[in-house]
């Protein structure tokens, strides 16, 4: 039964409330611990809004400029990712919970539920992208240099903005892939009649994928917690945690399953990311270094212990999947549903782990002057590597786990009672 109205929309924002708190909650660590506090001119409720936008799609512009005589130049694109999986979890629990106990609802229901949230969800984002704007002056030198460039018109000034159009449509387009993938994973959502049919072919493989990625998160966390607690530089390490663990986690993951990113960090420039990474990435002679497991090797011999994780979580996957899928499907199924999934799976996670950051300052074409030096980082999957190999993985890992769930009861298996001889009634 539809609920009332008033009902209705009371759920549609504890859904959309629960995600912003735990997003911004989230953000707002993961920043003071990298000290984004102590931004000049009260930046800092600018600069959460701003990473919130990036963790859930929207687009955020660096902006700047030095005058009449002068331009600076910038660019950044990186996806926060323990910022949007706060969110994706608040947000897709809380949606969920009121249809636990159904068996089947309404197209128009759904989508009803859908629309209400989505509502709530781009005044959200009209108010993030309204406050995510700041704009910072930079000093490019000391003394008489720095009064005869504002004398100029030179002074340079630097900046971000939330592009409202951009943020507006890619941020909806996200809570819809995520209230999508929440109905799909969860095995209590009720779907319309006409998609019943097909949930014996998507949800024990989505859900089965969906635990890994959260075992791979969960697994990060405690190295994480590990290396706070023996290592130095605990702030970063804290910073890194709370807003970027999936980002390195998940790119383990490909990385184990022979996958590869290309990328290059200039000299001098410090990132949050482990040793072996940062070294292979700042290895001047490969120009766009490739990281694998092979390259990161050369530095931690330990980064082959990324394969043979890999190979068991998948293990653990076509299991999962094949448990969860009735009793009559077959091992060849299993494998096809398994490969599309994990193709698909791999084809996200090389998007969302994609960084670029061009940075620069220029005045009357005489280079770069303040300390403002020019450089790119640039960090990106080879797609098409990572969906072939899901394929490939997922058509092993499918058959194999459907062999391993041979012996366990699933759904929709019935036992068999034999009466010998002799049996009382």
């Amino acid at each position: 039964m539809s609920p009332g109205p008033l009902r209705a929309w009371g759920e549609a924002l504890a859904a959309v409330a629960a995600g912003t708190a735990a997003m911004a909650a989230v953000a707002a660590a993961g920043l003071w611990a990298a000290g984004a506090d102590g931004l000049p001119g009260g930046a800092f409720p600018a600069v959460v809004a701003a990473t919130m936008v990036s963790a859930v799609g929207g687009s955020v512009e660096l902006t700047g400029g030095a005058g009449f005589f002068g331009h600076t130049a910038a660019e950044l694109t990186a996806v926060p990712l323990s910022v949007t999986l706060a969110w994706a979890l608040a947000t897709g629990a809380v949606f969920l919970r009121p249809l636990r106990h159904r068996a089947v609802a309404g197209g128009a229901e759904l989508l009803g539920r859908v629309a209400r949230t989505a509502v709530l969800w781009l005044l959200v984002l009209l108010l993030l992208a309204r406050t995510a704007r700041h704009t910072f002056t930079l000093r490019i030198g000391g003394g008489i240099v720095n009064d005869i460039g504002e004398a100029l018109g030179v002074t340079p000034a630097v900046g971000f903005r939330a592009a409202l159009a951009p943020t507006l449509g890619f941020g909806l387009l996200w809570l819809s892939a995520l209230l999508a993938v929440a109905l799909a994973v969860s095995r209590r959502a009720p779907l319309p009649p006409r998609l019943l049919p097909f949930q014996d072919a998507i949800r024990p493989a989505a859900f089965a994928l969906l635990a890994v990625l959260l075992a791979y998160v969960a697994l990060g966390l405690v190295v994480g917690v590990v290396t706070l607690f023996t290592h130095g530089h605990r702030a970063q390490t804290c910073a890194v945690l709370l807003l970027g663990l999936p980002n390195l986690a998940w790119m383990a993951f490909g990385v184990g399953l022979g996958g590869s990113w290309t990328g290059h960090v200039p000299a001098g420039i410090g990132l949050p990311v482990p040793t072996a990474l940062g070294a292979v990435l700042r290895e001047p002679h490969r120009g766009e270094a490739t990281v694998n497991a092979a390259t990161l090797a050369e530095h931690d011999g330990r980064a082959w212990l990324l394969v043979a994780l890999a190979v068991l979580a998948l293990l653990m996957a076509g299991f999962l999947a094949a448990v969860r899928a009735p009793a009559h499907t077959r091992p060849w199924q299993h494998a096809v549903h398994l490969a599309a999934a994990l193709a698909v799976t791999l084809l996200v996670v090389g998007l969302l782990t994609k960084v670029s950051a061009r940075y620069g300052l220029s005045l009357l074409g005489l280079g770069d002057l303040g300390g403002f030096g020019s450089g790119e980082v640039r960090l990106r999957a080879r797609l098409l590597h990572l969906v072939g190999l899901g394929v490939l993985w997922g058509l092993v890992a499918g058959v194999l786990g459907s062999l391993l769930a041979v012996r366990v009861n699933r759904r929709g298996e019935v036992e068999e009672e034999v009466e010998g001889e002799g049996a009382g009634p």
